[in-house]
């Protein structure tokens, strides 16, 4: 039962990563499986070449290690591309033309107030585009309009039976395809999200256990979703507690004091970090 570890390679690790690279290394261990490293790197924008080192080298300052070379989703975008075709033969997808400001204006006009969903700090989408008609949609695609793919979650709940997923602290959970509203699987400059990236890599790399931080376990809704749309082998999932600063706020790559590389500066032992994870 392979687990994995899955940074972004867009800021130094903190006390969290620490605590989902141990959760998820230990797990492995307990199991005598593999432990993997992978690198959710496709927010091009924010990811530096420096910070795949520095998180390679705090790793292996906490005595974390790894199975195997750590995987780049970057070196996998004509995988996702393709996922992204078989979406679109299902016709559980359809591009989007908007802007985020036109976005919020359409939920303005409508009289409702922007619904933010937990995992991507994201406003839910009005589901404008999805009245166009297929020739409207190609004929702005030929046009060269910039676009995303977002999944028809009405459409994608009519092709699923009634689904679950079992969570070590949750138990069953029922699945719910339209939790975020139709969510982007492709952005305008990438043919990917995290979405369609983390389920393809998950399949390909056998991840039998999925950890990580409660803050995702809305996303899993979406990922189970997707699973059985592409035929995709269903993962168990422990969504485990984040670990939080003094104001019992959610850590963030901006905490530079919490960062593993700060602790390291200030004279902190390996032990004496991994002690303050409990």
């Amino acid at each position: 039962m392979p687990t994995r570890f899955a940074p972004s390679p867009t800021g130094l690790l903190h006390l969290g990563h620490a605590y989902a690279a141990v959760f998820a290394r230990d797990l492995a261990k307990a199991n005598q499986t593999q432990f993997l490293l992978r690198f959710e790197d496709i927010d091009t924008t924010r990811v530096r070449e420096h910070y795949y080192l520095a998180i390679e080298q705090d790793l292996d300052w906490l005595g974390i290690a790894w199975d195997g070379a750590p995987l780049r989703q970057t070196d996998r975008l004509s995988v996702y591309a393709q996922v992204l075709e078989t979406l679109k033969s299902l016709d559980v997808v359809y591009p989007c033309f908007c802007t985020r400001r036109e976005i919020l204006n359409e939920i303005a006009n409508i009289g409702g107030a922007p619904h933010i969903n937990n995992d991507s700090g994201e406003t839910n989408y009005p589901g404008t585009c999805r009245a166009l008609s297929a020739e409207q949609r190609q004929e702005r695609i030929l046009a060269g309009e910039a676009h995303c793919w977002r999944l028809d979650s009405r459409a994608a709940a009519e092709l699923t039976e009634p689904l679950s997923f079992e969570d070590k602290i949750h138990g069953k959970v029922q699945v719910d395809p339209d939790i975020l509203g139709d969510v982007v699987l492709a952005r305008k400059d990438i043919p990917t999200s995290y979405h369609i990236a983390v389920v393809a890599d998950d399949a390909m790399q056998q991840v039998t256990h999925v950890t990580r931080g409660e803050d995702l376990l809305t996303s899993t809704h979406i990922h189970r979703t997707l699973q059985h749309l592409l035929g995709y082998p269903e993962p168990l999932y422990h969504h485990h507690r984040l670990i939080l600063d003094d104001q019992h706020k959610r850590l963030a790559k901006r905490d530079k004091a919490l960062s593993i590389q700060t602790l390291r500066e200030q004279g902190k032992s390996p032990e004496e970090v991994l002690a303050m994870l409990t």
